[in-house]
């Protein structure tokens, strides 16, 4: 029988690829280039760690060079050892010494009463005569007590025994006076020279505040006080192209356009200016350099007169009815009266406070009465008959700056630095009108409209208020005025509209008055000493 032809099967040598021997390959190796230079590593060049001056807390321990390493650089090989020495402030080294607060109060006492205290760098359980600063000596002797523990007794003083307490005229009892107290204290001759001296500034100095008037003069400016009919300058001229003596209040203002001409005289600057009543050919000025001034409104326009007579700047000035005389306020808290005519002084009042503004009574029946507003937060009211005080008004709570009379003289209006505005009957001494808002500002300069009906007044926020003047004395927030600044422009309008504006003095612009008659002209005075005339 045949058998069948038995062969081994073939296997596929990728089933087996991994249980092969690897072929050796032929190895390469890569060369390593460094073309980089040889550089000091930072560790090895720092020979310790720096420390920021600033570091308020360190965490780990630093050596002590580590600690005094200079903070830029090397180490300075030229210190001195005093230079070269550790120090924390400009002197040296201070060591910190702690103290709790009772024993460094303690110390201090001791020092301030004995002169010696107890060196904080020793310990205390060491102490020795050595261990003291200061009056060493006294701290020996006193054994080194403190304040606390000097074991000084006080010796209790002694009183004069009071008697039998049933005889009542000799019966001290606890009144009796000590038996070394003194009855009468005399001090010594350098203290009785030093009293003296103090006693005599004094007195002194009560005289200066209560020092008389200053003198009063005047001069006269012009060649004939009287022309050739024995007219005075106070009459009013017929030949200067106008009728200065007319009743007729003009319609209408005509802007000014140019300067006609500067008065100039007065060497510090003009507090006030006011015009002759009525006529308006006379113009009087009050300055800063302590002089009144009247001027000639037309023809040559010289300086006619100079009143002398106050010792410090002139605040205010104003003419009565008639112009013949006139009131001037000086903060030589003196108000003066003087003859329009002579330059002569009157009579002069004082209660020793500074007047801010000053104004006669309009009523004819009534010139003789006058009030002032003062710095001491009142109106008072003169007779200048008698030349006493017969009303004060005192309600404001600032000093006084204006004094305007309404409703045909019957009453008056004033501001104050108070910020308010009161309204007064005449000669009753409580307001009856208060205006005052938390938006209001302080109002120094106040005028009446030529019809009487309202007040502008000049307020601190730079703007003009105007407020009604009859009855209610409401403000009329329709009639706003802005526009004003503090650099020494003069603003002239007649509505809310700014229609010009006027560069007139170099300083502050101070005041501004409309000439009676002629419609277009307008005189102006500022802190530059001078008076312009405009047209």
């Amino acid at each position: 029988m045949n058998q069948p032809n038995t062969s081994p099967e073939k296997v596929d040598p990728d089933a087996i690829s991994h249980l092969q021997p690897l072929k050796s390959v032929r190895k390469t190796s890569l060369s390593v280039l460094n073309s980089a230079p040889e550089v000091a590593v930072k560790e090895d060049v720092e020979t310790g760690t720096h420390i920021d001056p600033s570091l308020k807390e360190v965490l780990y321990n630093p050596t002590y060079e580590t600690m005094f390493a200079p903070e830029f650089g090397p180490v300075n090989p030229f210190k001195t050892q005093q230079m070269a020495a550790p120090r924390n402030m400009l002197s040296g080294y201070a060591e910190p010494a702690h103290l709790n607060d009772f024993m460094f109060e303690q110390q201090r006492r001791t020092f301030s009463t004995f002169g010696y205290a107890l060196d904080p760098s020793v310990d205390s359980s060491q102490v020795s005569s050595s261990s003291y600063i200061g009056a060493v000596e006294e701290a020996e002797k006193k054994k080194g007590l403190t304040v606390f523990e000097s074991g000084l007794k006080k010796e209790k003083r002694k009183r004069v025994k009071g008697g039998d307490a049933s005889e009542i005229d000799s019966f001290l009892g606890p009144w009796a006076k000590y038996q070394d107290e003194k009855d009468v204290a005399k001090p010594s001759e350098e203290e009785q020279k030093e009293l003296d001296e103090i006693t005599a500034k004094r007195q002194k100095r009560g005289k200066n505040e209560e020092e008389a008037p200053a003198e009063e003069k005047t001069i006269l400016h012009v060649k004939d006080a009287y022309d050739y009919q024995g007219r005075s300058y106070l009459h009013v001229p017929q030949d200067v192209g106008i009728n200065l003596r007319s009743a007729e209040i003009p319609d209408k203002c005509y802007l000014p356009k140019k300067q006609l001409h500067v008065w100039t005289g007065h060497t510090k600057g003009v507090s006030a200016i006011r015009l002759f009543p009525g006529s308006g050919h006379l113009l009087l000025s009050c300055s800063m350099d302590c002089k009144i001034k009247l001027w000639e409104v037309y023809s040559d326009r010289r300086c006619l007169r100079t009143f002398i007579g106050h010792s410090k700047a002139v605040r205010d000035i104003c003419f009565n009815n008639t112009g013949t005389q006139f009131l001037s306020a000086g903060y030589d808290r003196y108000l003066k009266l003087w003859d329009s005519e002579t330059g002569q002084c009157i009579s002069r009042f004082t209660n020793r406070k500074v007047p801010y503004c000053v104004k006669f009574n309009p009523d004819e029946d009534k010139q003789n009465l006058f009030v002032a507003g003062m710095s001491d937060k009142k109106i008072v009211q003169w007779d200048i008959r008698s030349g006493e005080v017969v009303q004060e008004y005192d309600r404001h709570l600032g000093a006084v700056n204006t004094i305007t009379f309404v409703d045909e003289n019957r009453r008056f209006v004033s501001t104050s630095d108070d910020k308010s505005l009161r309204v007064w009957e005449w000669d009753i001494p409580v307001d009856f009108k208060y205006i005052a808002e938390p938006s209001m500002h302080s109002m120094p300069a106040v005028t009446l409209s030529p019809s009487g009906k309202w007040l502008a007044c000049q307020s601190m926020d730079n703007q003009i208020l105007i407020f009604g003047a009859q009855n209610r004395f409401r403000l009329n927030k329709k009639k706003v005025f802005k526009g004003h600044m503090v650099a020494g422009y003069a603003l002239l309008s007649s509505t809310t509209k700014l229609y010009h504006r006027i560069k007139a003095h170099d300083k502050v612009c101070i005041s501004a008055l409309w000439h009676p008659h002629e419609t277009s002209k307008v005189i102006t005075c500022g802190w530059d000493g001078q008076i312009k005339l405009w047209d």
